[in-house]
């Protein structure tokens, strides 16, 4: 069925109903826990300060003990080795000798040698993390970033599964399915006995939080009126999933301990149950099925919702040639297959791997930041708010290629100026990364509802699958970014700078979306800038509520 159609024949039901309004929090509610559980690896494998451990069973004179741990330069300051220590037999015999450190013996010329008995970890910020659990220090510090990728490797799956299920099955089962997943599996990871069991899992709950993150939006947008989906899009999903994000320094700050708080990231999943019995399947999708019974039925509950009389027939009978659209199955590789929608498709990709580095990035890095990394990961996630309403706001009133424009060039500016603060003007840096983070959300938030409107029905939630599945390999190597900093502090600024500006001027490739319709099928998808092939749009003329053709070059 055409878009226009479908919003002419469900327009009785109104933009704001009782229906509406429970679908609405209803769904935005369902995001929470993927505020909560997207960036928790944040404090679950934060790395504290430590040193190696010197054994109490080691006879040596608190002289010696004090200095056995060697003096480095980092940055232009120093501190004590966190990797090395001197050799305890050397040591031991100088204490034997009753030599003095520093006035017998030159301690600073001394062999050294590794943290053969493990290492001392400071436990004022932690009771436990991840890495004073498994040792994922020095030699091993790169399992820590390799962690969180693993976890967004399972986002990329997630992606990849939730758009071929959900456009196959529906959207609802799939959502409270992977809803399921990311519960019980956050809940087995509290018990993990390894590092490898520990990851595993973690790849498991990546896999559910996204896809039941993309497929509650692409819901949402398929069954709202045109007017409250830009809200749902852009303020209601995003405010929600930040509500989770603001809420998990708040639980972290008073449960120290990294079982504990995958326990409390857990428990909240199961609250969700009911939503099964008022959130209902998307007409959308069923007509796209040819379900029309189904559709009819779910309008028709929802007219009785909002004291609406519906309509004794929504829909009219499908035409033969409609019923064969619906009756084909659509696939990832529907989204390269003509050169507009794989221009599209290309362009989309490069812009949301941009976006996924920087947004993860910097909200992985608030644990590095110079002071309380509570309160730095909780600025980071309230910065979001006003961020998604000022999405809405642009995604409101503003052409869409520009919203994307601005937001990125304004991120990747930022962010390449942070590198020329000195290193005593710390909370300046932290005021650009912050105003960088504002950039990247406002972009990400605009980038959900874009693709939303470029893709049609039979292909929507693919087409958000395949997007988000790109932008994954931005996440997976987001924490390489923030790695890179420990060898030049200044390089993952001018990385993600550099990309964030280069992909503003890409997405001003893109076909722009205001005031159309959702498209319902490929023929009604708009064109890349720069095709000489002409193509015929839907406009929505809002002074007069009707819909007219317009040729689009």
């Amino acid at each position: 069925m055409h878009a226009s159609k479908y919003d002419e024949n469900t327009a009785f039901l109104g933009d704001w109903g009782t229906f509406q309004k429970t679908v609405f929090f209803l769904l935005c509610s369902s995001i929470i826990p993927n505020g909560f559980t997207a960036l928790s690896i944040v404090f679950i494998g934060d790395t504290p300060a430590h040193h190696c451990h010197i054994p109490a069973s080691v006879n040596i004179t608190v002289e010696w003990r004090n200095v056995s741990i060697p003096v480095e330069v980092d940055g232009g300051h120093t501190r004590i080795s966190k990797c090395s220590r001197y050799k305890l037999d050397v040591i031991k015999g100088y204490s034997d000798k009753g030599l003095i450190p520093w006035v017998d013996v030159n301690v600073s010329a001394l062999e050294q040698e590794s943290c053969e008995d493990g290492w001392d970890y400071d436990r004022e910020k932690y009771v436990s993390t991840i890495v004073t659990e498994w040792d994922l220090v020095c030699s091993d510090d790169w399992k820590t970033p390799l962690t969180s990728s693993l976890y967004f490797c399972g986002l990329f799956l997630g992606s990849f599964i939730s758009g071929q299920l959900s456009d196959r099955f529906g959207r609802k089962i799939v959502l409270f399915l992977t809803m399921a997943v990311q519960t019980i599996f956050t809940l087995i990871q509290v018990f993990s006995p390894s590092w490898v069991i520990f990851c595993s899992l973690f790849f498991i709950v990546g896999i559910g939080q996204m896809s039941s993150y993309v497929t509650a939006f692409v819901l949402g947008m398929e069954i709202l009126s045109l007017s409250v989906r830009i809200i749902y899009s852009t303020i209601g999903v995003c405010i929600f999933f930040s509500i989770g994000y603001m809420v998990l320094p708040l639980v972290a700050y008073f449960i120290r301990d990294w079982r504990m708080l995958l326990l409390a990231i857990a428990l909240p999943g199961f609250l969700y149950i009911p939503l099964w019995w008022f959130v209902p399947e998307s007409p959308r999708w069923l007509l796209s099925r040819g379900r029309i019974e189904e559709a009819e039925a779910i309008l028709q509950d929802a007219a009785r919702k909002n004291g609406i009389k519906a309509p004794d027939v929504i829909f009219p009978p499908p035409q033969a040639g409609d019923k064969e659209a619906r009756a084909k199955s659509y696939n990832l590789c529907d989204l390269v297959r003509s050169s507009n929608i794989r221009a599209i498709t290309i362009l989309l990709c490069l812009v949301w791997t941009t976006l996924s580095i920087g947004y993860f990035a910097l909200s992985l890095n608030t644990s590095n930041m110079h002071g309380n990394s509570y309160l730095n990961c909780f600025f980071s996630a309230a910065v979001e708010v006003p961020a998604y309403i000022m999405s809405w706001l642009m995604f409101r009133y503003l052409p869409r290629r520009l919203c994307l424009f601005s937001t990125l060039s304004l991120g990747g500016t930022v962010l390449l100026f942070v590198h020329f603060i000195p290193q005593h003007l710390s909370y300046v840096a932290i005021l650009l990364e912050m105003l960088g983070k504002f950039g990247v959300t406002i972009a990400f938030a605009i980038i959900y509802a874009f693709t939303a409107e470029l893709y049609p029905t039979i292909l929507r939630n693919t087409a958000m699958g395949a997007c988000s599945m790109a932008s994954r390999v931005g996440s997976i190597s987001a924490p390489y970014f923030i790695y890179l900093g420990g060898y030049y502090r200044a390089l993952p600024y001018i990385l993600m700078g550099s990309l964030n500006i280069f992909t503003g001027l890409l997405s001003l490739l893109l076909p722009e979306s205001i005031g159309m319709p959702l498209p319902e099928t490929m023929s009604h998808m708009q064109k890349v800038t720069g095709f000489k092939k002409r193509q015929m749009t839907y406009n929505l003329d809002h002074s007069k509520g009707d819909q007219e053709c317009v040729s689009l070059s």
